[in-house]
């Protein structure tokens, strides 16, 4: 089988790249050339339009930004005309709305979809280490499982299309929740004279540790935000996604309203390129 995957930004590159590895045929396309130039080096094939892309292969991973380049780059007549018969695997993170909207139309025009959004980073993607959650009927499941365990040993069915975006909004306001308030915590503590090795010690041994703030620890001290895993703007976009989501559902969400504000504020700043850690730099701009 031949396999596509449309966007080769942060995620999608390595994940090219991981597939490619494994020996899979693999075209790409990017609406930036100068994204798909290393993946050409490495042996690549490069389509130049996601229908020429649609033309050649035989399933679509979609690791593009948000819904919005989904319905430009994929859900134009011609691309759809030559998808028919075909499947589209998508990845990236978006609403389970707005999942199973693009489910429904693509399915009126012939074209099987299921969602497989991801937890991990670029280390992951490398090393084939994804958490990969499934939105799909079982039959699919069953037919895409191995080929997405080339990118994550971990590969789990949630349910129908929707429930596996769900999962992966609630793990990602997890991340901007906790990274939010651990930078708060911080600042804090080092503001009231307290040692951080000291106030680290005493987390470490506690019940409200999470292994993430000895991963976000040493870009908080240093205010080095570069070589990103994951940009603040794109958290940003997710909080958002989960906010606009659990509107429709009356949840109460206070709190992460308020990261919301500080998110922006970290973007406002000049972060949203940079790793969401930056979100220390709002929390506490004086540092």
């Amino acid at each position: 089988m031949e396999y596509g995957l449309m966007g080769t930004g942060l995620m999608g590159a390595p994940m090219a790249l991981r597939l490619h590895h494994a020996g899979l045929d693999m075209t790409v396309y990017n609406r930036t050339t100068e994204k798909v130039q290393h993946l050409a080096e490495a042996g690549i094939a490069i389509a130049g339009s996601p229908q020429a892309l649609a033309s050649v292969v035989d399933g679509v991973i979609l690791m593009l930004t948000d819904a919005h380049a989904i319905r430009e780059t994929l859900l134009t007549d011609a691309v759809k005309a030559a998808l028919a018969g075909k499947t589209v695997l998508q990845m990236g993170t978006i609403g389970p709305s707005e999942s199973q909207a693009i489910a429904q139309e693509l399915q009126a025009a012939n074209i099987d979809y299921l969602e497989a959004p991801v937890l991990g980073s670029i280390p992951q993607a490398q090393h084939g280490k994804l958490i990969v959650m499934v939105g799909s009927t079982l039959p699919q499941f069953e037919q895409w499982k191995s080929l997405l365990q080339t990118l994550g040993e971990n590969v789990c069915h949630i349910g129908p299309v929707g429930t596996a975006m769900a999962l992966k909004l609630s793990l990602n306001q997890l991340i901007a929740g906790l990274t939010n308030s651990f930078a708060l915590s911080l600042a804090f503590a080092k503001q009231n004279q307290v040692p951080v090795d000291l106030f680290m010690a005493i987390l470490r041994e506690s019940a409200l540790y999470a292994p993430t703030f000895d991963k976000k620890l040493a870009r908080m001290q240093t205010h080095n935000f570069e070589n990103p895993n994951f940009p603040t703007k794109h958290l940003l976009k997710d909080v958002q996604l989960f906010l606009k989501e659990a509107a429709t559902l009356e949840l109460q969400t206070g709190n992460l309203d308020g990261t919301e504000r500080i998110l922006e504020k970290a973007i406002a700043l000049g972060f949203g390129e940079l790793d969401y850690s930056a979100i220390a730099a709002a929390v506490e701009p004086r540092a």
